[in-house]
C-alpha cells in the first residue's frame, strides 16, 4: 500500500500538505489562496475534486486562508478540534453544516483508509495540533509552529518514517532583522517557532526512533534561508554522529514551489 505526501507550499506566507494513499486524499492546513492550492494540486498530478477533507492545525491565516473557499467548491470537510473551530469560523466563510467536523486531541479518528491522530503542540493559538498521519504500516507526522520540543512530541513522532518538521528561523538573522522587539520575542518565545537550531536538536532525539525522512519545514521569509536551514540542521547532526544521506534523510519544503514527492510502501 502506497502513502505519500508532498509539501505544496511551506512557510510564513502560507502552507498547506498533502497527504494520500491510492483510495484517500488529504490536505493537512490550507494557508493560501484556492486557486493557488488547487494550482498546485495540478501540477502534482492530483485531481482536486479527488480532495476528501481539511485538516487544520490552527486557525493562523497562514494555515485556513483558502480552507473556506475549498471546502464551499470542492463540497468537503474541514476537520478542526472545537476551540480552533470557535476561533476560525468567522475568517474562514460559511461552511455547510455537514462539512463542519470537530475531532478531540488526542483521540483518533479515519478518513476512509487513513488513520489520524491529533496531538497538542505550543504555539500562539487557541488549541494547536500537530497531526500523526497512518496507512498501513507506514507513520508520517506534521510538526510546525511550535515553540519548542518536549519529550511527549518527540516520543509521539520518534516512530514515523517521515516527519515535516519546523525549522522556522535562524536565530542570528531574527535578532538582526528588522522585527519589531514584541514580535521577535514571541516567534523566540516558548509559544513561538522553532529555530534551524532547535530543529536540528529536535532530529538528533528522533533518529533514535524508525524516522528515516526529515522534511524541514514553515521557513521565515524575513528571518531564514533553506541554505541556511539545512546546512546548520546537517552541521548539528554531523556533530553528533549522525550522517545525513546515510542513517536518515533531510529534505526542504518551500514557501513558493511545491517540494519532492515521497511515496512510502511503493
Amino acid at each position: 500500500m502506497r502513502f505519500s505526501i508532498c509539501s505544496l507550499f511551506s512557510g510564513s506566507s502560507g502552507n498547506c500538505t498533502y497527504v494520500g494513499s491510492e483510495d484517500t486524499h488529504i490536505l493537512v492546513d490550507c494557508g493560501c489562496t484556492g486557486k493557488k492550492v488547487m494550482q498546485s494540486l495540478d501540477q502534482i498530478g492530483m485531481d482536486s475534486k479527488a480532495i476528501d477533507a481539511i485538516l487544520i492545525t490552527h486557525e493562523h491565516t497562514d494555515h485556513i486562508q483558502g480552507a473556506g473557499v475549498l471546502s464551499r467548491k470542492l463540497n468537503v470537510p474541514i476537520y478542526a478540534n472545537e476551540d480552533t473551530w470557535n476561533a476560525m469560523r468567522d475568517k474562514v466563510g460559511k461552511i455547510d453544516e455537514k462539512n463542519i467536523r470537530i475531532f478531540s486531541n488526542d483521540m483518533d479518528f479515519y478518513i476512509k483508509d487513513i488513520n489520524i491522530e491529533p496531538y497538542q503542540i505550543p504555539h500562539d493559538a487557541a488549541n494547536p495540533v500537530g497531526f500523526c498521519l497512518y496507512c498501513g504500516n507506514k507513520k508520517i507526522s506534521i510538526t510546525t509552529d511550535l515553540g519548542y520540543t518536549n519529550n511527549k512530541i518527540i516520543n509521539k513522532i520518534m516512530d514515523s518514517d517521515l516527519v515535516v518538521l519546523e525549522s522556522n528561523h535562524d536565530i542570528d538573522m531574527l535578532k538582526a532583522g528588522p522585527y519589531p522587539f514584541v514580535l521577535k520575542r514571541r516567534i523566540l518565545g516558548k509559544k513561538g517557532h522553532l529555530s534551524n537550531t532547535d530543529a536540528g536538536k529536535a532530529i538528533t532525539e528522533l533518529i533514535n526512533g524508525k524516522v528515516t525522512h526529515v522534511l524541514l519545514g514553515h521557513l521565515s521569509r524575513q528571518n531564514n534561508l533553506p541554505e541556511l536551514a539545512y546546512q546548520t540542521v546537517v552541521e548539528i547532526l554531523t556533530s553528533n554522529g549522525i550522517k545525513p544521506g546515510s542513517d536518515l534523510v533531510i529534505d526542504m519544503t518551500y514557501r513558493d514551489q511545491v517540494g519532492n514527492f515521497y511515496h512510502l510502501g511503493a
